[in-house]
């Protein structure tokens, strides 16, 4: 089974990240245009939040707050449930299930060095099970 670390070293390091006084709507713009569900929100190198499409949706439209005039720090989750690079895919799903997250960023000796998804993770055990099966079938067949 991969560890986070194999994982980022295929899908990349990239970082996307907010300041704690940027808008919400900035944020939000920041996700589409990378594309993303879910922004590190960080003071300098330090991880102090993160923002996801869930948090806009349950804590500024469903309270009727202005995205414009929210600083991000207002809906941020914090403190931030981190994994670090050692750590299974089997361990990060199970955390993500247990704790309702989606995103978990990676941290080693405090420095962030990216964030893996649900999606990213099921990736991995999919193309781990999809090895191991082929060589299973390459066992029985020799």
């Amino acid at each position: 089974m991969r560890n986070v670390q194999q994982i980022l070293d295929q899908k990349g390091h990239r970082i996307v990240s907010a300041a704690p006084t940027d808008s919400v709507r900035d944020v939000i713009s920041l996700m589409a245009e990378n594309n993303v569900a879910a922004v590190l929100i960080m003071k300098g190198n330090e991880l102090v939040g993160i923002s996801t499409e869930r948090d806009y949706a349950r804590k500024v439209i469903l309270l009727g707050r202005n995205s414009a005039d929210t600083p991000v720090s207002d809906i941020m989750t914090s403190p931030v449930l981190c994994v670090s690079p050692g750590d299974t895919a089997q361990r990060c799903m199970s955390l993500m299930t247990e704790k309702k997250c989606r995103h978990l960023p990676v941290r080693d000796n405090g420095q962030v060095l990216g964030m893996v998804s649900i999606g990213d993770l099921v990736k991995a055990v999919i193309e781990d099970q999809q090895q191991e099966i082929q060589a299973l079938q390459q066992y029985i067949s020799s």
